[in-house]
């Protein structure tokens, strides 16, 4: 969208720019510049003024430098034949008296996108790595990165990196964290920066030196180095000991890795790391700032993986508040589960009972969800409460409490009976096909003992026809079929009417193949159709395989402070993978239409005949 009035801005700002009276005024000049700049932020193309603002480079004024040399960052790519007068002001600038203004000079040219820079700039930054102030030091050394990025695949001057390598002794400490930087993104093709015993320890003894993020930087770096000595790592946690009391987060998590890592040998220390940074985490996971408790809601969870406990007698500081946004509240309702045990389980799942009315519809399937599994270990509490949700007749509440009663009623078979009992009535308020297809399992599996169940499978059977699920209309084949073997009398209309809809009138050719399947194992006998449909009704062994068993510190120690404890490794791994990799997957993965076959051989004269032969089969069977 054109800027309003821009010709006629761009006009009177050339010349405010070029008027002797403001160029003589420091502060008017200076103030035309500003204006400039302000508009340039605004969206109003003046890249018109390009040479006016690059006399205007020619001052002492370090502001108005500031403000000049933002403009040609901006605009170098646009103007590439008008910004070689501005390499020239910048490489003149480099040679300043004045140590700022050397620096501002060099960062700004090494900034410049335009091609053909970097034999301009190679020898400014050189010459910067030898500066005696440190503040040029410093943009040099992060220049050396910005030029191996302009000059692309080109081959790594060797010369400079021994040149940074030799600058991690350099007094700055800023200085040295930049060459870590530095040398990170120039050799990230052969693996980063090396990290050996003389750089490590000269890093550790650096360390009271450096600020917050510095010591964040280079923690991350140490990871990298392997010791080969108990004695030498000892003196390295020696080191790391009072930088777990740091107030800064970022500071004790990238400890807390490098301690891990460190003592991998020692399973004592670690528990004795984590314990000490129980408090630390626990302040970062009630912080008010979102994000930042977030981060430690992710990292309070991969401790939990090998010390389910950690956390139990804190388990309040869990409890969400009304201004969280969900994605913490997910978070803090997932450690609550975790922690649950004898001594704070009827206050956890009160709290979480409290969530399942929350106005997020997510957040009360989601608290509903977590209820179910502590449910397999507090099977009794857990279905009360379920239990009286559903009276509350919300749709979103009721399909979720019936999700959870399908996986309760597999993995703890003493819940049977009552879940049984609270089923009548709740095909009202189910609408969406997750919460039918558990409704249709539920009937079909246990339907014997529930007394209405073959009546709510037929409403399910009269509506097949408006129902667009495909898989709701698979789990009604199934469950069909296996209430037909348990109550035959009740479901033998219903079936024949369903096998007739999916075999002549539907569409779906899976659904159309399901149904064809069940008709041939109906002409082979109950036997068959019993050993082949009616499987195990429950099966608890799999609560154990699906529980979070304790995984050893080392299992998820390389993943503390990353982004895997957010993303989850799998995702992480996909977010990581390579395009090839990728392409490879979609490849496998695509379905060839070819292979997808029908039967049309059997066709039925009329819906009468096929209730008639299942008639038929069911008095035969009886018989023999």
């Amino acid at each position: 969208m054109p800027y309003y009035g821009s010709e006629d801005t761009v006009k009177e700002l050339r010349r405010g720019l070029s008027n002797p009276s403001i160029q003589a005024d420091r502060l008017r000049y200076r103030n035309v510049v500003l204006k400039v700049i302000r508009f340039m932020t605004q969206g109003l193309d003046v890249s018109a003024l390009f040479m006016e603002m690059v006399k205007a480079s020619a001052t002492v004024d370090i502001v108005q430098k500031k403000l000049v040399y933002l403009y040609m960052c901006t605009y170098a790519a646009l103007k590439p034949n008008l910004a070689l007068l501005a390499i020239n002001t910048l490489r003149k600038d480099c040679t300043d008296p004045n140590p700022m203004v050397r620096g501002l000079a060099l960062r700004s040219m090494c900034s410049l996108r335009m091609p053909g820079i970097s034999e301009y700039i190679q020898q400014p930054i050189l010459n910067g790595l030898r500066d005696k102030a440190s503040y040029v030091r410093r943009a040099a050394v992060l220049g050396c990165a910005k030029m191996q990025n302009l000059q692309g695949d080109t081959e790594v001057d060797g010369a400079v990196v021994n040149e940074l390598y030799a600058m991690l002794r350099d007094p700055d400490p800023i200085v040295m964290v930049n060459c870590l930087r530095a040398l990170e993104e120039i050799l990230k093709h052969e693996g980063g920066v090396v990290i050996n015993k003389p750089i490590a320890h000269h890093l550790l003894n650096r360390m009271k030196d450096l600020d917050h993020w510095g010591q964040s930087e280079v923690l991350t770096f140490l990871v990298r180095y392997r010791t080969r000595a108990e004695d030498e790592v000892f003196a390295i946690l020696n080191i790391l000991d009072g930088f777990l009391k740091s107030s800064h987060p970022s500071v004790v998590v990238a400890t807390t890795k490098l301690f891990l890592l460190l003592a991998e040998d020692f399973p004592n220390v670690q528990m004795d790391i984590l314990e000490r940074v129980k408090g630390p985490l626990l302040t970062v996971c009630t912080s008010e700032c979102h994000e930042l408790c977030f981060l430690g809601l992710c990292h309070a969870r991969e401790i939990l993986r090998s010390l389910p406990g950690h956390f139990s007698s804190h388990y309040k500081k869990f409890f969400c508040t009304y201004s969280e946004p969900n994605y913490i509240k997910y978070q803090k309702m997932e450690i609550l589960r975790d922690l649950v045990n004898d001594e704070n389980v009827q206050q956890i799942l009160e709290e979480l009972q409290t969530y399942c009315t929350d106005i997020s519809v997510e957040l009360a399937q989601m608290a509903i969800l977590n209820i179910g599994r502590i449910a397999r270990m507090y099977s009794e509490k857990c279905v009360v409460i379920l239990t009286g949700l559903l009276g509350l007749k919300q749709e979103h509440i009721t399909s979720a409490v019936i999700q959870t009663f399908r996986d309760l009623v597999w993995l703890c078979p003493q819940c049977t009976m009552t879940v049984c009992q609270a089923l009548p009535g709740c095909e009202e308020n189910i609408h969406d096909s997750e919460g039918k297809q558990a409704l249709i399992w539920l009937l079909g599996m246990h339907g014997e003992h529930i007394p209405n169940a073959p009546y709510v499978l037929e409403e399910f059977v009269d509506n097949v026809k408006m129902e667009t699920c495909a898989t709701v209309k698979l789990e009604l084949l199934t469950a069909m079929v296996r209430l037909f073997l348990s109550r035959p009398a009740e479901c033998q209309d219903v079936l024949g009417r369903l096998l007739y809809y999916v075999i002549e009138e539907e569409l779906d050719m899976a659904v159309r193949d399901r149904g064809l399947l069940y008709y041939r194992l109906l002409q082979q006998g109950v036997e068959e159709v019993k050993r082949v449909v009616c499987g195990p009704s429950s099966d608890p062994s799999l609560g154990v395989i699906s529980g979070q068993a304790n995984e050893p510190v080392s299992a998820w120690a390389k993943d503390f402070n990353t982004l895997i404890p957010i993303y989850g490794r799998e995702y992480w791994s996909c977010l990581t993978a390579q395009k090839e990799n990728s392409l490879e997957i979609l490849r496998i993965s695509a379905v060839n239409s070819d292979e997808t076959g029908t039967d049309a051989g059997i066709q039925f004269q009329s819906q009468q005949q096929l209730t008639q032969y299942l008639n038929q089969f069911f008095m035969c069977e009886s018989i023999s």
